[in-house]
């Protein structure tokens, strides 16, 4: 084939930086694989395969035949030898079937295979390209549409943990957006950097169910990936976003994003607030109010979270209140709110009285964790984030707690893949208990561990003295202690607890405040029920629980034998 004739000159070089790699087309039926992967075939001189036509030439019978006989789950087979069979080749483009990112096994086979293309279209255009095709054996239903909006709803997650790229068909000239799409994919083959980037990010879901509903959102986790945008273009619901950051993380990273964004068609207003945790309050919130109307952000203004927890908490609960409720994206830039305060959807203000004390509980649309931004961060807050990582191994995973005694010095020297690797264990053992639990009723508030004592340090030491991971480390080695004089844990386990605080440079030992203000303090948390204070305690390393019937002097007798002597 001469493809000299259908190539412009200017375009030559992506098709070559290409090479024999697979292009691979996931999404739902109806967004345009097979039409976008011909073209795509054409344009770069790669053979097209179907995988639903393979398995009918296979078979000798058409789709519907196949679930008439054999069901889905026989279909589903089927469709995964075939797509193991195809993925073998070089050089192709791969339409993929509309339910094959189902199995984790075939989205591990396709990602591994390939640059994964996410063809996105809305349920409505979908509806509009399928409604006459009588060869869609999930829509032979009374309502396809509806049909069509749960199919939707149950695989977007998973085109989008799949995929290296996100396109929407919508309304798209094929030809431009074939062009536009091999420019795309050159760029992840031509740079080694960003061929990295795909291999190595990791996304975990979030996902709540209920009778009424389920919801989830993706957590991405990689290293240089704060540029890479199409994720959040693709989930937009206008080409405008609201940036909230400050005075430290702008100058860093703002200009990287809007730039990344513009390329993309999205224009965005930045709102950039002083840094630090007495911030958190309502006149700060009110700066990103004011900022919002100001600009006449509508309900479908997404609001981009870019910074550390105190950004991210504030924006949250902005976003949660503006017009009752737009759009949110976290974008955390510091560790510890890498792995725990932009995942959960708590978002809040502190109050004189109490930490964190008036807020919301609000999902993000998606969080973007890149550990490339843990490069610009001043040791203390680093360590101040481990402390939440280690956290995660007491309360649920021992395992990973003894990963952390072994490698908490590579964790120290930013590593990026023992970061990444801290990242995600951490993000999956939080969604896991956010899932379970999204309003704090009953398992999630297990995630408080040393925080009751650590708000109090907090809030009698005055916010923004010592950081949120400082407090929650001495926080945790006094309920450790406690733990011990309620019998539960033995000295070894308190000593190993010790331990690891002090490999990580953290704070061991509480600053010195009489322990009545302790307990005053205490009193106004949030776990108080009933007027008595509950407390987060350990059964052994890995398993935390929930008590209330604690008595008064063994708190006492914890708050002084751990008090600093200074």
């Amino acid at each position: 084939m001469n493809r000299s004739k259908k190539i412009a000159v200017s375009d030559t070089k992506s098709v070559h930086f290409l090479g024999d790699s697979n292009i691979i087309l996931v999404g739902m039926m109806g967004a345009g694989k097979t039409t976008i992967g011909k073209a795509l075939a054409s344009y770069t001189g790669k053979q097209f395969f179907d995988c639903d036509h393979e398995i009918q030439k296979c078979t000798g019978v058409k789709i519907p035949v196949i679930f008439e006989i054999e069901g889905e789950e026989g279909f589903r087979r089927r469709e995964t030898q075939t797509l193991k069979k195809l993925v073998s080749k070089n050089n192709i483009v791969l339409a993929t079937g509309g339910g094959a990112v189902l199995s984790h096994e075939n989205r591990t086979v396709l990602k591994q295979s390939g640059i994964v293309v996410y063809l996105r279209a809305s349920v409505n255009d979908l509806y509009r390209r399928t409604r006459h095709d009588k060869n869609r054996p999930l829509l032979k239903t009374d309502n396809p549409r509806e049909k069509l909006t749960q199919l939707y709803q149950q695989r977007d997650k998973f085109y989008q943990q799949t995929a290296h790229i996100i396109v929407n068909t919508t309304r798209q000239n094929i030809r431009l957006l074939v062009r536009e799409l091999v420019k795309r994919l050159a760029a992840i083959k031509q740079t080694q950097s960003t061929t990295h980037i795909y291999k190595h990010m990791q996304t975990i879901t979030v996902e709540f169910s209920s009778s009424a509903e389920t919801r989830s959102y993706p957590i991405h986790i990689g290293n240089g990936i704060l540029d890479q945008t199409e994720r959040i273009t693709a989930c937009l619901k206008q080409k405008r976003v609201a940036i909230v950051s400050n005075t430290t993380v702008a100058p860093l990273y703002l200009e990287k994003l809007r730039t990344a964004l513009e390329k993309n068609g999205v224009q965005s207003i930045p709102i950039i607030l002083p840094d630090g945790e007495v911030y958190k309050n309502w006149e700060t919130l009110n700066q990103i109010f004011d900022a919002l109307l100001k600009n006449h952000c509508e309900r479908t203004t997404t609001v981009l979270a870019l910074g550390g927890g105190v950004i991210g908490d504030l924006t949250g609960f902005a976003a949660a209140t503006y017009l009752r409720g737009v759009p949110f994206i976290q974008i955390p830039t510091t560790l510890l709110a890498q792995v725990d305060s932009s995942v959960g959807g708590k978002t809040g203000i502190n109050h004189a009285l109490g930490k964190n004390m008036i807020g919301a509980f609000y999902q993000p649309r998606m969080v973007i964790a890149d550990s490339a931004t843990l490069d610009s961060l001043p040791d203390r807050e680093l360590r101040a984030g481990i402390a939440e990582i280690i956290k995660y191994g007491l309360i649920r995973d021992p395992a990973f707690f003894e990963w952390l005694e072994k490698n908490m010095q590579r964790l120290l020297s930013r590593d990026p893949a023992i970061l990444n690797d801290a990242i995600q264990r951490s993000c999956e053992n939080k969604a896991e208990i956010v899932a379970a639990d999204e309003k704090e009723s009953g398992v999630r508030a297990l995630l408080n561990l040393g925080h009751t004592f650590g708000h109090a340090i907090e809030n009698g030491m005055g916010y923004g003295i010592w950081l949120h991971g400082e407090a929650v480390a001495a926080g945790t080695v006094l309920a450790a202690d406690l733990s011990r004089r309620m019998k539960l844990i033995n000295d070894t386990d308190v000593a190993r607890i010790h331990a690891i605080f002090q490999q990580a440079g953290l704070p061991v030992s509480a600053p010195r405040l009489e322990p009545e203000k302790y307990l005053e303090l205490m009193a106004l948390d949030k776990k108080v029920s009933a007027g008595k204070t509950r407390f987060i305690v350990l059964n052994r390393i890995g398993e935390a629980v929930m008590r209330a019937d604690i008595p008064p002097e063994l708190i006492t007798e914890t708050l002084n034998a751990c008090m600093t002597h200074e």
